[in-house]
């Protein structure tokens, strides 16, 4: 029998990391290593400092010297732009980690006279690579440097020629390139002799602009295939992605405790909600929300934890001004450094910004618990599914970091209660439902829990107390009438107590009266034990000399019979 031969080992494509926040994430490693990858999309996209970054990372984090070619930017303007992301340029070209050459081309001044190449670019480009001894290499943007020729079959041959002279050398390359009417790019060429392509898109809907990135394609490697939203800041680029957040996170049995004894009790042990949970408070405007998220907040302070609390509808002032009037004061653990708001309108920017700046500051501030309030707030018309989104990313970050995240909904009037305008209640581990009670003229606040998993809970409904000293937690009156809270609890426990107080007084009655019987039954036995005694002693005075008689005669009697037969013995003596 022939042998099998063993399977040859996969070959695995080597990758540069870019050190981009997320974009390793997705590419499975980074960018191909030693071949061109192509960035191409609309003006304003980010093409050109999604480049930088790459280049500037490599030089900082992974010792790899990089070259910077522009053809539409002077090396002063792109120093200046590139330093608003935190890039000291100038520090790395004095280093000579980074060479930035500008080549200007002005399409007025080119003449075809004959066959175009780009033979001089490549000696030039040659050079700066062995002087630095670069590894990376930009070339921002492609369609600059053919601009002003008409000849597409020479276009053509020379971009085949760049993109394979760059693999050729084994430089890891990015090609910036903008986008066609109907290509991805002007050419229409590029995106097919290049090993990875990067799509870029800036898009305004609703009056919210978002950018997003598309790994179009990627020979070798396996990679998302999702559009992915990301923000530019002044930390630089950062990718957000979605499906790269899997359900591996570790969990904790630890308990923390909410700040409220009585809710705390309602929750399995009395122990409180489980460490890295997310907890969600919803219910109608007025029903305490914010309190109960503040509560929480004050006891996570407490205990010595870090706790950041974004706010999209009051200002912190206003907050920790509200929150006196319950007895908390919050601005004693801002002066700590164990509270941080963070407040800003909804609208101030869209979805991802909102998203991206609270992992940022979750991160830079170290916390242990979240407060966002309210979910309902980032709502948009038509923005449904990108707010789940979001929020799905954010409750996966945070249980992936065992951070506590309280979240708070306002229900939406005439919704079902166990429903949230965001739909994202099976993401929530417990749930707590507020609600108004009206009743007998009064509006009251009632508190149950809806759910809270891997704990047993309390299924009773509470009222709802905010007061000068904190959050009270009160039992409701159920009965015939339903569920009594406020003056009709207060009014139906006056009528209980009443109607204790006088089956007490029946009771105290029915006490005296038995009482008395007994007295009155005691005297009785008394008098009769005190005749009979009288009694018993008139007849013992006559009953004694009889009895002494008695006795003597018995005595006399005695003597006689005792004189008879001594007489008796003397007149016949015994023989023996």
């Amino acid at each position: 029998m022939t042998e099998l031969k063993s399977e040859s080992p996969r070959l695995q494509l080597l990758k540069a990391p870019t050190g981009i926040q997320g974009l390793d994430e997705i590419t499975g490693g980074g960018l191909p290593k030693g071949r061109p990858t192509l960035i191409c999309g609309g003006t304003g996209c980010g093409k050109t400092l999604l480049a930088m970054e790459f280049l500037v990372r490599g030089a900082i984090e992974f010792d790899e010297p990089g070259v910077f070619i522009t053809f539409e930017e002077s090396v002063d303007d792109l120093i200046t732009n590139v330093s608003s992301l935190g890039f000291d340029l100038n520090d790395l070209i004095a280093q000579k980690k980074i060479f930035v050459d500008f080549i200007y081309i002005d399409p007025s001044e080119i003449t075809e006279t004959g066959e175009y190449n780009l033979e001089g670019l490549f000696v030039r480009l040659g050079c700066v690579i062995h002087n630095i001894g670069a590894k990376r290499v930009v070339l921002d943007t492609i369609e600059s440097l053919f601009a002003g020729f008409s000849n597409q079959f020479i276009l053509r041959a020379e971009l085949r020629r760049l993109f394979g002279w760059l693999k050729d050398k084994g430089i890891t390359a990015i090609v910036t390139g903008e986008r066609g009417e109907k290509t991805l790019t002007r050419q229409g060429l590029e995106e097919y002799v290049s090993d990875c392509v990067l799509s870029l898109d800036h898009r305004v809907v609703a009056q919210d602009s978002t950018r997003r990135i598309r790994i179009v394609k990627y020979r070798g490697s396996t990679h998302g295939t999702n559009e992915y939203p990301f923000l530019i800041d002044d930390d630089g680029i950062s990718i957000l992605p979605i499906t790269s957040l899997s359900l591996q996170h570790s969990v904790s049995n630890e308990r923390i405790s909410s700040g409220i004894p009585r809710l705390d009790a309602m929750l399995g042990n009395g122990e409180g909600f489980y460490r890295g949970s997310s907890i969600l408070i919803s219910g109608a405007a007025g029903t305490g929300k914010s309190s109960i998220s503040a509560q929480f907040a004050d006891a996570a302070c407490r205990r010595g934890e870090r706790v950041i609390y974004f706010s999209f509808e009051e200002s912190p002032a206003q907050i920790m001004r509200n929150m006196r009037s319950i007895g908390l004061h919050l601005q004693q653990w801002v002066e700590k450094g164990l509270l941080h708001f963070s407040a800003n309108r909804p609208t101030f920017s869209g979805l991802e910004t909102h998203l991206t700046t609270m992992h940022k500051e979750i991160n830079i501030f170290k916390a242990d618990c979240v407060v966002v309030d309210p979910l309902s707030s980032l709502l948009i018309e038509g923005k449904d599914v990108e707010v789940k989104s979001m929020l799905l990313r954010l409750v996966d970050f945070l249980k992936i970091n065992l951070i506590t995240g309280v979240f708070t909904n306002l229900t939406s009037g005439g919704a079902a209660l166990e429903r949230t305008n965001v739909e994202i209640s099976s993401l929530i581990d417990s749930w707590l439902l507020l609600r108004n009670i009206e009743f007998n003229g009064e509006r009251n606040r009632g508190l149950y829990i809806l759910k809270s998993r891997g704990m047993t809970h309390s299924n009773q409904i509470r009222e709802f107390l905010l007061t000068d000293s904190g959050i009270e937690l009160r039992d409701v009156y159920v009965g015939s009438d339903g569920v009594l809270t406020g003056s009709a609890r207060v009014e139906q426990e006056m009528k209980e107590t009443a109607v204790q107080l006088v089956h007490q007084q029946e009771i105290e009655y029915k006490e005296r009266e038995l009482e008395n019987k007994r007295r009155v039954l005691e005297a009785k036995i008394a008098a009769l034990s005190a005749d009979f005694a009288i009694q018993e002693a008139e007849s013992l005075r006559v009953i004694q000399p009889e009895r002494v008689k008695a006795e003597k005669l018995l005595l006399s009697r005695t003597n006689m019979m005792k004189e008879r037969s001594d007489i008796d013995e003397k007149l016949n003596p015994r023989q023996t």
